[in-house]
């Protein structure tokens, strides 16, 4: 039979709505630090002169571990981006 509920009703299924919005915005996080952690790696990549390779996908991994981790506490991302901060000064100073 058809439902004669009105149009713009939910149907109680806000709780659904709200953790598929919560995983989507995690998720976007992520990606971002994601991004972030390949952009200085290839940075290392070009621009580093001894120790590009070590450097570069060293901090990779351990950026990937740190998001991973972030990303199943649901924290606040303080782990990813403030090794994400240190990882981006150790580039810059191995550049100069």
């Amino acid at each position: 039979m058809a439902e004669h509920a009105p149009a713009n009703s939910h149907g109680g299924d806000t709780e659904e709505h709200r953790s598929t919005y919560e995983g989507f915005v995690a998720g976007s996080v992520a990606l971002c630090l994601i991004c972030a952690y390949i952009l200085v790696a290839l940075v290392c990549f070009a621009f580093v002169g001894t120790g590009n390779l070590i450097l570069g996908f060293g901090g990779l991994i351990v950026g990937l571990i740190a998001v991973t981790i972030d990303t199943r506490t649901g924290g606040r991302w303080l782990l990813s981006s403030g090794l994400l901060v240190i990882y981006g000064l150790i580039t810059a100073v191995a550049l100069s």
